[in-house]
């Protein structure tokens, strides 16, 4: 695996504003190709449902306005089709990039189009952070979701269904999960609101994987999500690091998620540096090598291209050094960088020598 994301959410990677004409994104888009086959990339993850929107005719859901400005509005071609046809063209695989609860950048539901679901049904949504997601804990919302999705994986011709790192919003100081009435109403038996949670989003990821390996048994379900699962200080089987947990932050037990097979391949964010106090790379690495031991699910490591030239790495060979690292770690089948327009901006020239470097013979 050799892939990049290509972030369409506040115009990241791709569009790169709102706006443009058909003909401006198609170029766009080709360039962005273009730029991943000259540095011997293999795989595109695209962002196609960034905020609870579509980047395609969805039944459910309005248009994007990242694509138009303007949320609902027809962008006067079919995107998602575009974008898979020419990745396809170029020998890309083409994995369709979902966020699954995020509805929208702003906590004011009247900014959404009057038809959206989560105006319809503002009992599914909560705001937190200054931002309006829809709730996990209710049955109906994640069942939506999940049709949501599942509309693009059933029409259109996808190597990959990928989910990111965002279920539960990160924790913002000062300010709690307004999730206690959903909890009151849907909590199955569970006495521990958190353990509640984690099952929640156990129930996204595994009915997830069983609807795509039905819809589309040749296409590969994953996730990527933030790198420490837990820190060996919380739970013997964690890693040996400090920082935030998945676990307990945002609600994802994604060891757990490979133990079990819910994903076919897992590409946790280890966007630390060699020596990091609290995430060595040497030592994360290595703990999800072991993770995946013994399973069927392909470990990819989430790289960060975009650190390349920063002072955060003071190393400007520590991007090489990582692939290096990763060679000799038997369970690690590849990488995925982050993002696009890292390898096309500042850290272009330092991005194609590194994977030349370790992709060609």
């Amino acid at each position: 695996m050799r892939g990049v994301w290509i972030a369409s959410v506040a115009n990241t990677d791709w569009p790169s504003r709102p706006g443009l004409s058909p003909e401006q994104q198609r170029a766009e888009y080709r360039a962005v190709l273009d730029q991943a086959v000259a540095n011997h990339l293999n795989a595109v993850f695209v962002q196609v449902r960034p905020t609870a929107d579509a980047f395609w005719p969805s039944p459910w859901e309005p248009w994007s306005h990242w694509l138009t400005g303007q949320q609902g509005r027809d962008p006067g071609y079919d995107p998602l089709r575009f974008l898979v046809d020419e990745a396809h063209q170029r020998g890309l695989e083409f994995h369709a990039w979902f966020n699954p609860y995020r509805v929208s950048m702003s906590d004011d539901p009247n900014s959404l189009v009057p038809a959206h679901p989560a105006r319809l049904h503002p009992e599914w949504t909560f705001s937190y952070g200054g931002k309006l997601y829809y709730d996990p804990g209710v049955p109906q919302a994640r069942e939506f979701v999940t049709t949501a999705i599942m509309d693009a994986v059933s029409r259109y011709d996808v190597d990959g269904v990928h989910l990111d790192d965002y279920f539960y919003p990160y924790p913002v100081e000062g300010a709690q999960l307004p999730d206690e009435r959903t909890f009151a109403s849907h909590n199955r038996g569970f006495h521990n609101i958190d353990d509640w949670r984690r099952d929640n989003v156990n129930q996204l990821v595994a009915g997830l994987h069983e609807k795509v390996r039905a819809a589309r048994p040749d296409a590969e379900f994953g996730v990527s999500p933030f790198g420490i699962w837990r820190n060996a200080s919380s739970d013997p089987a964690g890693s040996d690091t400090k920082g935030a947990e998945s676990f307990s932050a945002i609600f994802a037990d994604t060891r757990r998620w490979v133990r079990e097979g819910w994903v076919d391949y897992i590409a946790p964010q280890v966007y630390w540096q060699f020596g990091h106090p609290s995430a060595d790379y040497a030592k994360v690495v290595p703990w999800w090598s072991r993770t995946v031991e013994g399973t069927d699910v392909k470990l990819y490591i989430g790289q960060a291209a975009y650190k390349v030239g920063q002072p955060k790495w003071e190393d400007p060979a520590e991007l090489t050094r990582h692939l290096g690292f990763n060679a000799g770690q038997p369970r690690v089948e590849g990488d995925v960088y982050f993002s696009a327009t890292s390898l096309t901006t500042v850290a272009r020239n330092a991005m194609t020598r590194v994977v030349h470097d370790h992709y060609t013979p």
